[in-house]
C-alpha cells in the first residue's frame, strides 16, 4: 500500500502545489492586486479550515477510499475551470472548492498512512512519505515552467487537470480498511490534553510562514532578485528538491523520541534563519539561504507527522489529525491575510523577515514545551 500512496501523492502534488507557486505571477499579469491575491490564497484555506475534522471523522467511521476518488474528480474539474476564467470572484470560488478537495485528499491519504500498522522505523516511514510529497511539486514546478514558456498558464492548468482526472479513473487498492464507531467526546478528549494543546500552538506558528511561499514568493523572485523567464521556476524547483532530499535524510536517522525533539528544534531554527536571509542579494547568495530554509522545512515535515502519529489513538487519528491540520490551515490563512498585503504595500522582503522571525521565536517556545512535556 505504501507504494500506491507515494505514487498518488507524487502525481497529485505535482499537479496542484505547482499551481500555487506559479499562480501569483499569473494573477499579477491579469491585473489582480495584492489584496486580491492574498484573498484568493486565503480562500484556498477557508474550506479546509471547516472540513478537516468532518473529513477525518468520515475516514474514521465510513470511508477513506471513497473520499479520495471524489476529491480527485473535484480537483480535476476545478483546475479545468481555472483555465477558463480571468474573473476574480470566479477564481476565488474555484480556489475555495479546490482547497476543499485538496484538503479532503490530504486528510484521507494521511489517515490511511497513520492507520497503517506496518512495522517499521517511524522516521523512515514518514520520511519517505514526505519525500514523495515534496518531490511532486519540485518536478511539477519545472514542468510547469517549461509549459508556460512554450504555451501559457491556462494550458498548464488543463494539462494538470488531465493528470488528476486520469488518477481519478485509475486509483484503486485503498478499500478494505477497518473502521470504528468513535464518539465525539473522544476527539475532544484527545485535543484538550495539555500536551496536544501545546503542540497545536507550535504547529500554528510554524504554518504562518507557508503563506509567504504561496503569495509573495514568486513576485519577490521576479522583482526583488530579478529572476525572469526560467529563473524563478528553477529557483523554486531546486529548493523543493532540497526539501525532498532533506526528508529522505531524516528517513535514514534512527527514530528516538529525545533525538527527534532536538532535531525538530534545530530544523525550526534553520528554517527561520534561512527564510529571513533569503532576502539578501545577489540571487546566488539568496539561494544558498533558500537551501538552509528548505533543509529545515523538509525535516520539520517529517517530525510533525511523526509527532502527530504518536499523539492520538489509531481508531480516532483521522479526525484528531484533521483537527491539527485545521490549525495548520488557520495559520497559513492568517499569514496570507496579513503578510501578503504587508509585502505588496511596504516591500516584498517584509513577509520573509516577519515569518522567519516568528519561526525563531517558535524554536524557543518549542524548547520550553519539549522540556516539560513527553511526546
Amino acid at each position: 500500500m505504501h507504494g500506491r500512496i507515494h505514487l498518488l501523492n507524487f502525481l497529485r502534488k505535482l499537479s496542484v502545489t505547482s499551481i500555487l507557486f506559479l499562480a501569483p505571477l499569473h494573477f499579477l499579469a491579469i491585473g489582480f492586486n495584492g489584496w486580491e491575491i492574498g484573498a484568493i490564497l486565503s480562500f484556498w484555506a477557508v474550506a479546509p479550515l471547516l472540513m478537516s475534522f468532518p473529513i477525518g471523522w468520515i475516514n474514521d467511521r465510513v470511508s477513506m477510499a471513497g473520499v479520495i476518488r471524489i476529491g480527485l474528480l473535484v480537483q480535476a474539474v476545478c483546475l479545468a475551470g481555472l483555465a477558463a476564467t480571468r474573473s476574480f470572484p470566479l477564481t476565488a470560488a474555484l480556489f475555495l472548492l479546490s482547497g476543499a478537495s485538496n484538503n479532503a485528499l490530504d486528510v484521507s491519504i494521511q489517515s490511511l498512512f497513520y492507520k497503517d500498522e506496518t512495522e517499521m522505523d517511524q522516521n523512515r516511514k514518514y520520511g519517505r512519505y514526505m519525500f514523495w510529497m515534496a518531490l511532486g511539486p519540485a518536478v511539477g514546478t519545472l514542468a510547469g515552467a517549461v509549459v508556460m514558456k512554450l504555451a501559457d498558464y491556462p494550458t498548464l492548468l488543463l494539462g494538470f487537470a488531465a493528470i488528476v482526472f486520469v488518477l481519478f479513473l485509475t486509483v484503486r487498492g485503498f478499500e478494505g480498511q477497518a473502521f470504528h464507531a468513535v464518539a465525539m467526546r473522544d476527539y475532544g478528549r484527545d485535543l484538550l490534553q495539555p500536551r496536544t494543546l501545546a503542540f497545536v500552538v507550535f504547529v500554528f506558528l510554524l504554518a504562518v510562514h507557508w503563506s509567504v511561499e504561496g503569495t509573495v514568493y514568486g513576485p519577490f523572485l521576479e522583482k526583488g532578485l530579478g529572476l525572469t523567464g526560467m529563473g524563478a521556476p528553477l529557483y523554486i524547483a531546486a529548493g523543493l528538491f532540497v526539501l525532498a532530499i532533506s526528508a529522505l535524510f531524516v528517513a535514514r536517522a534512527e527514530f528516538r523520541p529525545a533525538a527527534n525533539k532536538r532535531r525538530m528544534l534545530l530544523a525550526m531554527a534553520a528554517s527561520g534563519a534561512g527564510l529571513m536571509l533569503m532576502t539578501v542579494r545577489p540571487a546566488g547568495l539568496s539561494f544558498g539561504f533558500r537551501i538552509v530554509h528548505e533543509v529545515g522545512d523538509g525535516a520539520l515535515g517529517v517530525f510533525i507527522s511523526v509527532f502527530i502519529s504518536r499523539l492520538f489513538a489509531r481508531k480516532s487519528i483521522g479526525g484528531s489529525a484533521g483537527l491539527v491540520l485545521s490549525v495548520q490551515v488557520l495559520g497559513q490563512m492568517a499569514g496570507a491575510l496579513v503578510l501578503a498585503p504587508l509585502g505588496f504595500r511596504y516591500g516584498l522582503e517584509i513577509p520573509f523577515l516577519v515569518a522567519g522571525g516568528l519561526l525563531i521565536l517558535n524554536t524557543l517556545y518549542g524548547a520550553v514545551i519539549f522540556r516539560r512535556i513527553e511526546y
